[in-house]
């Protein structure tokens, strides 16, 4: 993480502390909610009480499910104060003047089902329907005969937990993956580095769903994880996750062999910063590879800048810079952090495509 001064280096204090402090909030906040609802129930007519006893236990299984969570929540914590080489943080006792806010808590939330979604047994179709294609397409694009897999340099924007980026490496190419959210970075330190062996935890991704849900089981039901062992790369492998912002980090021209985007260009507050920023690292001859929707994180945002291109549009900017479209699709069935069970679900119909930079 890149600072340019004092107060920069003050704020970006106080934003990691903020990150740690959402984590250390889970446990709180989450029964908070669960003590509010028991003390509704209690205060209901007595019969109505009697006919919600399986309720209440149930929120007595939810407050376990809680309990469990937040005990891989401090493994996940327990050293982010070192993460980053070249800063120094002090995650030590909450600071009042930095509070997680209601976005922070969801994101914490979101990290959990994050885990499930790129290290479980449980994520494995929906990593398949994002995932494979883009791998595939990386080994046609680069297949062994044409130069050692080692030297081909890949990178994964918006790597997430690092699945991705890892599967790239673990066929023999050289991968980097790339995140700024620190709440990201706090549980991909943790699955890459500390979690030995296969589904040795176990989280509960779903406790904080109230409503849409057909049985208590659905809620707490938990999901083993990781689901291979991240030792388990080859001794040679050329793995890496770097931190920072996109557009910060990644300056030098004629870099890289082949640029994998999933679910990530729609996170720019401007998508043509993005899409430059990638022609531009790419080497001559260079592959973009892209796969998801058109989400715009920034849209909605009070006081954040937002441009939201259709994919039409989008297309004319990939065209504009300079890249020639090799393949496309679109209407390609993808889900984020889906839960299975739920009564509700939500499905994308993501592009996807691959780009030449001449």
């Amino acid at each position: 993480m890149g600072n340019n001064g004092p107060a920069e280096d003050v704020e970006e204090k106080e934003h990691f502390q903020r990150i740690v402090n959402a984590f250390r909030y889970y446990r709180s906040f989450s029964l908070q909610r669960l003590a509010t609802s028991d003390a509704y129930v209690s205060s209901l007519p007595s019969h109505h009480q009697q006919l919600l006893t399986s309720y209440r236990s149930h929120l007595e299984d939810v407050r376990t499910c809680v309990e469990h969570n937040y005990e891989i929540i401090k493994l996940i914590t327990a050293d982010v104060a070192t993460l980053f080489e070249n800063v120094k943080h002090d995650a030590g006792q909450v600071k009042s003047k930095v509070h997680p806010t209601m976005s922070d808590m969801e994101k914490v939330q979101s990290t959990l089902k994050q885990i499930v979604r790129d290290w479980s047994k449980d994520g494995e179709e929906e990593r398949a329907a994002c995932y494979n294609p883009i791998i595939e397409e990386i080994e046609f694009n680069f297949p062994p005969a044409q130069k050692p897999l080692e030297q081909v340099q890949i990178l994964v924007p918006g790597a997430g937990l690092g699945r991705l980026a890892f599967e790239i490496a673990k066929r023999g190419y050289s991968c980097q993956g790339n995140e700024f959210s620190l709440f990201m970075l706090f549980a991909s330190n943790f699955v890459l580095n500390k979690c030995q062996g296969v589904e040795t935890f176990r989280v509960y991704p779903w406790t904080q769903q109230f409503v849409n849900t057909l049985s208590a089981a659905d809620v707490t039901r938990g999901s083993s994880f990781p689901d291979l062992d991240p030792s388990s790369l080859p001794r040679h492998a050329q793995f890496s996750m770097a931190a920072g912002d996109f557009l910060e980090v990644y300056t030098e021209a004629n870099t890289w062999d082949c640029i994998a985007t999933c679910f990530f260009i729609d996170c720019a507050n401007n998508i043509v910063s993005f899409i430059e920023t990638i022609y531009k690292i790419l080497k001559n001859g260079g592959v973009w590879i892209n796969l998801g929707p058109l989400l715009y994180h920034y849209s909605d945002i009070p006081g954040e800048n937002s441009i939201e291109p259709t994919y039409e549009m989008v297309r004319e900017i990939v065209q504009g810079l300079g890249f020639v479209i090799e393949k496309e699709r679109t209407g390609l069935k993808t889900t984020y952090s889906q839960n299975v069970r739920s009564m509700l679900k939500y499905e994308y119909e993501s592009v996807f495509f691959v780009c030449r930079k001449p």
